[in-house]
């Protein structure tokens, strides 16, 4: 694939990365990571894993990374959770809510001061989970109709595991949606506030930065927004087909992030 210089790689300070699809898939690391690791960390670029999975927490993430054999340390990770908690706790400090989600998004809801409420919450908050069943769902309709807000971790309809997909947030909060037809809030990308947090958390101006990821409705469309370079790789959910269907373009398309590395070394 012939590959087109369209971003000076060198120029610029912070990279923010999505995960799934652009790092691993599944337990799976991708190729060329470890380069484009290597290459972040020599050229000491600023650099933050942004992922809108609201089910790890950073330290789980960071762990996953070190399995593969990749050293990532703990503040180099932000995920749609924290987003999540982070927009509760400034729109209603102390709010309770009902969560049906996994560690990632009770434990950050947790220490944003958020307690937990199955009888009259404020906020009905949904993300991925294993523990997403009927009952929760009948539980979590049953309250939203009765008042809570709805809140989703992420607007990722599906994400890609070593064996195919799996339905993802959005899919999974829209049987509420339509039971109680109410809309709900997405707090991950590519909801602008995620992104300026992740700006700032490198202290990067967008100008300066690049997004790297797989999908054009979440992580193109959310760089782009954001003034961001964009860099789709189609290491993951998108394809060259998949361009086609969508109004705005990425600024550059490569096959996966060691390609980076390739055209910042020329």
């Amino acid at each position: 694939m012939e590959l087109e210089k369209t971003i000076d790689f060198n120029a610029k300070r912070g990279f923010i990365c999505d995960m799934d699809g652009v790092i691993y898939h599944g337990n799976r690391v991708l190729p060329g990571v470890a380069e484009f690791l290597s290459w972040l960390q020599e050229e000491k670029k600023e650099y933050l894993f942004l992922t809108n999975n609201s089910g790890y927490t950073p330290r789980e993430l960071q762990q996953k990374l070190q399995r593969m054999g990749l050293e990532v340390s703990e503040e180099h990770f932000y995920t749609s959770a924290l987003a999540t908690a982070a927009f509760l706790k400034e729109q209603a400090p102390g709010c309770s809510v009902f969560a049906i989600g996994e560690a990632g998004l009770l434990n950050a809801l947790y220490d944003a001061g958020m307690t937990m409420n199955d009888v009259n919450p404020d906020y009905v908050v949904v993300g991925e989970g294993r523990n997403y069943s009927l009952d929760t769902l009948t539980k979590a309709t049953n309250l939203v109709l009765k008042g809570a807000r709805l809140i989703g971790a992420n607007s990722d309809v599906s994400g890609p595991i070593e064996n195919g997909i799996a339905p993802a947030c959005r899919a999974l909060i829209a049987p509420i949606e339509m039971a109680t037809g109410t809309q709900a809030y997405f707090c991950g990308k590519p909801n602008p506030l995620m992104m300026r947090t992740g700006l700032r958390l490198l202290s990067c101006h967008s100008a300066d930065a690049v997004m790297v990821g797989d999908r054009m409705d979440t992580d193109v469309i959310s760089g782009m927004e954001s003034g961001m370079s964009t860099v789709l790789v189609l290491s993951g959910v998108s394809t060259r087909e998949t361009l086609k269907t969508y109004a705005y373009r990425p600024t550059a398309v490569l096959p996966g992030v060691g390609d980076i590395v390739a055209l910042a070394r020329g």
